[in-house]
């Protein structure tokens, strides 16, 4: 498949180490503002904020996340989060950049959580999507048991082997699926799917997508029984806007009401939960959620 990439932003290249990651950037003036995309996922997903928040004065920067292109994977195979949290620090020192807002959706939030906790100095607001607090996600499935139904798929990306077949079978239409059951109400366009699918397709990515789940979510740490590095920063000294699609069907929307506690946050938080959205809500309510997040930067 070759891309059919009509979006207007610009791209620059971020560096974390030897690693070089391709980047979506709109805006040349202004707070910086950087969006962590998840999985299964790419940078240009934030089209409609990076559009947004560029026209709002603000220069926005989307990047891919490690090891979705080539030149971002790393010899040691190394996707831990604190590696992931680590790549957003590179890339503000590489931007020479002391403080930035910072967005994630999915794995992004998960990573957005994690850096806000290691290095909350650096940051001036975090915004979430479809993602709660990953250090409290495992008291969040206990209380929400059903979360484990919707968790399917982390259990079976462990299988190696079937896993990596299966991924990128018939022209990749597991993830297809995945859009699908996450965001009912969204249809995404052929061109997004052409879009995703020419970043999915490059050497190495397939693997690189497996590897966070592999080695962020195996069923021991859903439930916290193994016990990571990760896991033990609750606290994220960063005022942060969580928000959740009411349809979510892959995180359950009602996680949210049990893994947010109020001394993980002393800088605030504030929960939106977006009815008719699900997983996805930054591309299914663009509108409503550029509202939210533009008000959310805006506040001291």
């Amino acid at each position: 498949m070759k891309r059919q990439d009509n979006l207007e932003d610009e791209r620059c290249t971020l560096t974390s180490g030897n690693l070089s990651f391709t980047a979506c950037t709109r805006g040349s003036q202004g707070p910086l503002v950087l969006c962590l995309h998840g999985f299964p996922d790419h940078a240009s997903t934030f089209r409609y904020q990076l559009s947004a928040l560029a026209d709002a004065g603000y220069r926005v920067i989307a990047p891919h996340m490690r090891g979705y292109e080539p030149t971002s994977q790393p010899a040691s195979n190394d996707y831990a989060l604190m590696t992931l949290a680590g790549d957003v620090l590179a890339w503000m020192d590489d931007l020479g950049e002391d403080k930035v807002h910072l967005v994630g959706h999915d794995w992004g939030a998960a990573v957005t959580y994690l850096a806000g906790s290691m290095a909350p100095e650096r940051f001036l607001s975090l915004t979430t999507l479809a993602v709660p607090h990953a250090a409290r996600l495992n008291e969040g499935v206990r209380a929400v048991p059903g979360q484990l139904l919707k968790s399917w798929y982390m259990t079976f990306f462990q299988l190696r082997g079937i896993a990596d077949y299966t991924l990128a079978r018939n022209d990749w239409a597991l993830i297809k699926k995945l859009w699908k059951d996450w965001s009912p109400g969204y249809t995404l366009s052929d061109a997004e799917w052409v879009n995703m699918c020419d970043v999915f397709d490059a050497p190495g990515v397939r693997a690189a997508m497996l590897a966070y789940y592999r080695q962020n979510a195996t069923p021991g740490m859903l439930l916290g029984l193994t016990k990571t590095e990760a896991a033990s920063l609750t606290c994220v000294p960063v005022r942060t806007l969580a928000i959740t699609g009411a349809d979510d069907g892959c995180m359950d929307t009602r996680l949210y009401d049990h893994v947010f506690q109020g001394q993980d946050f002393p800088k605030g938080y504030r929960v939106e939960r977006i009815e008719g959205a699900g997983h996805f809500v930054h591309l299914e309510k663009p509108d409503l959620v550029n509202s939210l997040l533009l008000d959310w930067l805006k506040e001291e």
